[in-house]
């Protein structure tokens, strides 16, 4: 699923063609569109609930916490 997306891209010295930037405009948003799908966002992230006072990183549970409105004092934590 390609998304519509502004992209920089500094090429630096080396003069690209148009088709030969075009693909590499579309390789770059290939590889965009894995890496902010909704599966790695949950393994890169957990969630702290300080009302329960529980660590959620289960990544199911986390799909459906994120999916709803988030309640106070949880949050959203990237393990990385």
């Amino acid at each position: 699923m390609m998304h519509d997306r502004d992209l920089v891209v500094l090429v630096g010295e080396k003069i690209f063609t148009e088709q030969e930037l075009q693909k590499h405009i579309q390789n770059i948003s290939a590889i965009l569109s894995k890496a902010e799908s909704m599966d790695n966002f949950c393994i890169a992230n957990e969630i702290i609930d300080l009302n329960r006072y529980k660590l959620i990183n289960r990544p199911f549970r986390i799909k459906q916490i994120v999916s709803e409105k988030l309640k106070p004092f949880v949050f959203i934590f990237n393990k990385n």
